[in-house]
């Protein structure tokens, strides 16, 4: 039975490296920014990449080296937009006809497509720490607030020239 991928360094710094085993410090770290955005994408894979990238962006998780990805879970959105289009407006069954000619009900196949495009969407979610699941495995260092008067006092200059010149 093959083992399980390994996680990306990055992810088990955040969950606090729990395994306690050494880090990769030869992994490969892509720039921390927003790929462009592919050509050739849908509507609604491309109203999927425009909703996703400042989320991805704010949380820290996305890099240029992701497009490919992203693209992936954009794509698999839109066809799982476009099946529940279908299953709403056609049913969960359309009408057929039997072997002797009568009618019958048959599942619809944008069914199974949605389905499996939901599928895909929650692996690909998963990668990206999109899940509430896979953000509870996450541990991220909150950003210090600084107070203003604690930073004049230690003399910080944009601190203490704000608003204190004539």
């Amino acid at each position: 039975m093959p083992s399980p991928r390994p996680e990306p360094t990055a992810i088990k710094k955040l969950k606090g490296n729990p395994g306690r085993r050494p880090l990769n410090d030869l992994e490969p770290q892509p720039k921390v920014g927003a790929p462009p955005m592919p050509t050739g994408l849908s509507r609604y894979a491309k109203q999927a990449w425009k909703r996703m990238v400042p989320i991805l962006l704010d949380m820290g998780v996305l890099t240029v080296a992701d497009g490919d990805a992203l693209m992936l879970y954009c794509e698999a959105y839109a066809a799982w937009k476009q099946a529940g289009i279908d299953v709403k407006k056609n049913g969960t069954y359309l009408k057929g006809k039997g072997s002797r000619n009568q009618d019958i009900l048959i599942d619809n196949p944008s069914v199974v497509e949605r389905d499996k495009a939901h599928a895909q969407m929650v692996k690909l979610l998963a990668e990206f720490g999109c899940t509430p699941s896979s953000r509870s495995r996450l541990k991220v260092e909150k950003p210090k607030e600084t107070d203003p008067f604690d930073e004049f006092l230690s003399g910080n200059s944009s601190a203490a020239g704000a608003g204190l010149r004539n």
